[in-house]
Parts: C-alpha cells; sequence; structure tokens
C-alpha cells in the first residue's frame, strides 16, 4: 500500500486540486482573494515531466476547473496550458535559496498572465454594456492573487517538487544494480 501512494502521490495531489479549489479556505486569503491553487502543483509536476506533459495537465486542470464551475461561462484553459508549457521550460536549480524565490516569482508571472486572461475574456463579453470603471475591482482580485501565489509558493512549490522528484525516483527501476 504504500508502494501505491509513493509510485502515485503527484496524481493523489492533481485530486486534491479542485477539493482546495472549492474549499477556498478563508484564513489564507487577502481581500477575500485566494492564491491560483493550480499553479502550485502544475509548475513542480511541469518542471519534471516537461512540456508536452504540462500542455495536457494543464489542459486536464483546466477543464476540471471549468467543471466544478458550471454558473460560468469563462474558461481557465488557456491560462494553465500557457503556464504548463512555460514550466515544462524551466529547468530545475540546484540552489536551494535561488530556486526557492524563483518559484515565488514564476508563481506570480503565471498567476498574472492567468487572471489576465480570464479578465480579458470577462471584458471582451462585458464590453459593450458597461463601464470601464466597473472592471477595476477586477484588477485589484488579479494583484491580491498575484501576491498571494507570489507568497505560497516558494514553500509549497519546493516542497512538492522534492516530493514529486522522491516519487518519480522510487517508481523507475534501476536495472544497473544487482
Amino acid at each position: 500500500m504504500n508502494k501505491f501512494f509513493t509510485k502515485n502521490f503527484s496524481i493523489i495531489c492533481f485530486i486534491f486540486i479542485p477539493i482546495i479549489f472549492l474549499w477556498h479556505p478563508n484564513w489564507l486569503g487577502f481581500l477575500r482573494i485566494q492564491p491560483y491553487w493550480p499553479l502550485f502543483w502544475l509548475l513542480p509536476w511541469s518542471m519534471i515531466n516537461g512540456s508536452i506533459n504540462g500542455l495536457i495537465f494543464g489542459l486536464f486542470l483546466g477543464l476540471i476547473l471549468d467543471s466544478v464551475t458550471l454558473d460560468n461561462s469563462f474558461t481557465q484553459i488557456p491560462g494553465l496550458i500557457l503556464c504548463g508549457i512555460w514550466f515544462g521550460r524551466i529547468k530545475i536549480h540546484s540552489d536551494i535559496w535561488v530556486g526557492h524565490f524563483r518559484y515565488g516569482l514564476i508563481c506570480s508571472l503565471a498567476s498574472f498572465l492567468c487572471g489576465t486572461l480570464y479578465f480579458a475574456q470577462i471584458l471582451v463579453k462585458n464590453f459593450s454594456e458597461s463601464n470601464f470603471l466597473l472592471f477595476i475591482p477586477s484588477i485589484q482580485n488579479i494583484l491580491a492573487e498575484l501576491f498571494l501565489t507570489g507568497f505560497f509558493a516558494p514553500l509549497i512549490c519546493s516542497q512538492l517538487l522534492r516530493i514529486f522528484k522522491f516519487s518519480r525516483e522510487k517508481s523507475t527501476i534501476n536495472f544497473a544494480k544487482k
């Protein structure tokens, strides 16, 4: 049973993303805004498995998150796909301190990208019927989400990267040993 969890820990964590997304813990928020949770899993997983897998799982994450928020006609898929491709091109850094701060910066930029793409969809759909000043709180939400994602990313992403690398090493069979 322990081998099962060790080999499939990244997939088990993948299942918890919609749960955390819907749970929306208030004590981790700022201005009633939460960090963009999918990026915390997508960054370390794509760094280990590459751009193509980042694209595929970015698409799956977007589909799952769009399906749990059925009341919206907007999608998170484009932002998560672009982030999955981008994260897959990032190499794992050997220096621990640089890696920690880099995760925060990368997740902040990715949160800005995803939030801006989502905001652009809202703006295009509602452009003709309202004034631009009504959308200023959305910009505030994007900036709060960017701050929180960048704040929590060094802690969460570095731990997930370490765990995913460990579970990947345990799941591969080394034929050189006898």
